[in-house]
């Protein structure tokens, strides 16, 4: 057994919780906030056997897209306030970040 932990973008999370669905994988998922943005994430826990992780690390890879947004940086106020307009700069954002461990027992109750 293996655990995935995957970590996406709450923009691609509805599609790849109905992938999930579909293969019949079953995944915790919980709402969380991070990354350069502090935007919304979405972060499964999979529990899955050995022989279904490449299968849902291709779903993963399928539904999570990176993207660029625009941001504003801080303005930092210890600075002379000359020059002290932030422009907006484009930054890539998205795809997904994955974690797989080995498992030395599970069981569900």
């Amino acid at each position: 057994m293996k655990l995935i932990i995957a970590i996406v973008q709450d923009k691609d999370a509805n599609q790849l919780s109905d992938e999930f669905i579909d293969a019949n994988i079953r995944a915790t998922k919980l709402s969380t906030t991070g990354g350069f943005l502090k935007s919304g994430n979405t972060t499964y826990m999979i529990a899955i056997d050995e022989k279904r992780v490449d299968e849902v690390l291709a779903m993963v890879k399928e539904a999570s897209h990176s993207r660029e947004e625009f941001m504003t940086p801080p303005v930092n106020l210890d600075a002379s306030m000359e020059g002290t307009t932030a422009y907006p700069v484009k930054v890539q954002v998205g795809g997904a970040t994955v974690f797989v461990m080995p498992i030395e027992q599970f069981q569900q109750f």
